[in-house]
Order: C-alpha cells, then structure tokens, then sequence
C-alpha cells in the first residue's frame, strides 16, 4: 500500500506541475510554449510512461487507441462547442456547455466499449 500511496502523490505532483507551467507561460505572454505545451498531449505522455512502467507496451497501445477514438468522438465536438458558443456566450457558459457535451459523448463512447469489450 505505500508504494500505491507514493505512486499516486507522484502523478499527482507531475500532473499539477505540468499544468502550472502551462498557465504560467500563458499568464507570461508566451503564447507559442504554452500553445505548444498545450498541444503536446502531456497528460497521455505522462500516463503512458507510468501504465508502460507497470503494465507494458501491449497495455500502452490499447489504450492509445481507445484513446484516439474517444478524442474523436468527444474531443473534438467539445473543442467545437467551445470555439463556436465561446463569442456568443462568453468564455465560462461556453465551456461548461463544451464539457457537458463532452462528458455525455466520453460517457457514451466508454460504455459501449466497455459492453463490446474494445481495447482490451
């Protein structure tokens, strides 16, 4: 239990200091590192590098791919919404209505792989 305990306060710190830089680079007028680091997936990076450490490539690879096509599927719909409501509605209505329409197509999209039993 405490290498668990230990595992899970170092994603935690590596997850929460990637997304201080990114603020932070944004908060300095650096637009180009922190699009940049926005872009990267940093936060797939960062998994994959921990489920590769304890479950190995194969493990990484399915998830990879369950991962491409839930982008597709709520991902990019959410981007949509943002960008579309965001001048319309402001910033904050514009992305909640983004994360609610992502949540209900991610939430969808899991379940039916889950019950066809995909990326195992």
């Amino acid at each position: 239990m405490p290498d668990q305990i230990r595992q899970l306060a170092l994603y935690f710190v590596v997850g929460g200091a990637v997304t201080t830089v990114i603020v932070t680079l944004e908060q300095s007028g650096l637009r180009i590192l922190s699009g940049l680091a926005t872009l990267v997936p940093v936060f797939t990076l960062v998994a994959y590098l921990f489920i590769g450490e304890t479950r190995g490539g194969m493990a990484v690879s399915q998830h990879a791919w369950l991962v491409l096509s839930g982008t597709l599927i709520s991902w990019v719909p959410y981007m949509v919404t943002v960008a579309l409501l965001a001048p319309k509605v402001g910033p904050n209505k514009a992305i909640g209505s983004g994360l609610a329409v992502f949540f209900v197509l991610a939430t969808g999209y899991l379940l039916i792989v889950q019950r066809l039993g995909l990326f195992r």
